[in-house]
């Protein structure tokens, strides 16, 4: 029987080399070019990996929490087919499996490992019918673009309840209510979580969401709150209560911008992990793949030498150089997210530059709103210049204001060339980092610039 397919592939493949011949980055292109010539392309190729394929979403930390599964599973000796320039909707996965396609219906690799955006994660279920679906968290995010969390929420239950979704392994946070409840009933879950009292908040933020219980409506208690409104938590009237994780966390310690400790704890044992990436959130995307890889039964070993083998996915903690100064660039893009970052700021000594990059495109989404959810605050007396850019950069500065970082501590320059020299240009401070805070097409860009000048390589490449 003839493959239908193959010249659609060879055509989507030419146009993809076209256009990044013409300086464009020929990641989505191609895999949108297949769609349109064939709309099963997803499924037809998905179905050529041996070992099935795995699925993460979550608002926050996706992107790295896949890659440490890819770490991970290079230590196992698992080739993957993997989206590992983030582009996580329905023609990033086509172009990602279009990429690795091989004649007479082969491919090059044995599992899927598929980062999925929130709102296309139905769509993918369907189509690749993943053998285990990881869960990290939802997170207000985008409130114009997705909708509230209990609305993601129960489009991600009624997905688990169709046939692709209900045969699929789920592998979910605990400490996030939304996401803990989808497993109720579910067949085949694994839990993770963390269960150190010592990295507690004292109280929820007011920035946190999920407060309340799906079932019936009433105020959670909680024991003890991590991140946002991940936690420990209890409902009094119904009895509905966090769910008990086989993978966790304890004996944290948080080393600032640099590095993260703690004891990893599996039904197949125990190991002290040093996570080369900062802050509790990272914790957390190292749990996820954790408990992604112990449920594909990948020995102990592995998962904790892929762990301490992670590099920072651009803009996550990675770290360069600027003009012979140190710049470490950590996304924000949401509240809990931005606190987490703050947080993590605030655990490094002395008084620190930053470059804050706020813009409203539709994929950080219109509303910036957010920014007052943001604990600016934390770091009010620790800012000796803290410079703002981006298509907001003026509300920024507002923003700040209003957290009590003087006027004469605060640079507007939306131009972002201009502002990454004018935060970067001090020969005085030539040992201290510039911290850049950007949110997610802003991150796009200074990646462009620093490739520009010769700093970073393109994601293309």
């Amino acid at each position: 029987m003839a493959d239908t397919l193959a010249p659609k592939i060879a055509l989507a493949r030419a146009v993809g080399a076209l256009s990044r011949r013409r300086g464009g980055g020929g990641t989505s292109l191609p895999g949108k070019l297949l769609l349109r010539l064939d709309g099963d392309a997803v499924a037809r190729l998905a179905a050529r990996l041996p070992r099935g394929s795995v699925l993460v979403s979550a608002t926050n930390g996706k992107t790295t929490t896949a890659s440490m599964v890819a770490r991970i599973l290079a230590e196992a000796g698992i080739p993957v087919v993997h989206n590992r320039a983030g582009a996580n909707m329905g023609s990033g996965i086509a172009s990602t499996l279009l990429s690795a396609a091989r004649p007479a219906g082969r491919i090059d690799g044995e599992l899927g490992l598929f980062e999925v955006d929130e709102f296309w994660l139905e769509r993918i279920v369907d189509q690749v019918g993943p053998r285990l679906l990881l869960l990290g968290n939802l997170l207000r995010d985008q409130l114009d673009r997705y909708g509230e969390l209990e609305a993601i929420a129960d489009r991600w239950s009624a997905m688990l309840r169709r046939s692709a979704g209900a045969r699929a392994g789920l592998v979910l946070n605990a400490d996030d209510p939304l996401v803990a409840d989808l497993g109720r009933g579910h067949p085949d879950v694994h839990y993770f979580g963390v269960e150190d009292d010592g990295v507690a908040l004292p109280a929820l933020g007011h920035a946190a969401d999920a407060t309340h219980c799906r079932r019936c409506g009433a105020p959670y208690v909680f024991d003890a709150v991590y991140l946002g409104h991940l936690g420990r938590y209890r409902c009094e009237r119904c009895g509905q209560a966090r769910p008990a994780p086989t993978v966790t966390a304890g004996a944290i310690e948080l080393e600032g911008v640099r590095a993260a400790r703690f004891e990893l704890r599996t039904p197949a044992g125990e190991a002290r992990v040093r996570l080369p990436l900062p802050g509790l959130y990272n914790v957390y995307n190292a749990l996820g793949a954790a408990a992604l890889a112990t449920a594909l039964e990948i020995p102990l070993a592995a998962i904790v030498s892929g762990l301490e083998d992670t590099a920072p996915a651009f803009g996550r903690a990675e770290t360069l150089r600027v003009g012979g100064r140190e710049l470490r660039i950590l996304l924000v893009k949401n509240p809990a997210g931005a606190n987490e970052v703050l947080r993590t700021l605030a655990l490094e000594p002395g008084r620190h530059d930053l470059l804050g990059v706020l813009n409203d495109n539709i994929a950080d989404g219109r509303d910036v709103s957010w920014v007052w959810d943001a604990d600016f605050e934390t770091l009010a007396g620790r800012v000796r210049r803290f410079t703002c850019s981006g298509t907001r950069a003026a509300e920024l500065a507002v923003r700040l204001k209003y957290a009590g970082i003087p006027e004469d501590a605060l640079v507007v320059e939306p131009a972002l060339d201009r502002a990454l020299d004018a935060a970067a240009a001090d020969d005085d401070r030539a040992d201290a980092p510039l911290y850049a805070l950007p949110t997610y097409t802003a991150m796009l860009a200074l990646r462009e610039l620093l490739t520009a000048r010769g700093l970073t390589r393109s994601s293309w490449a």
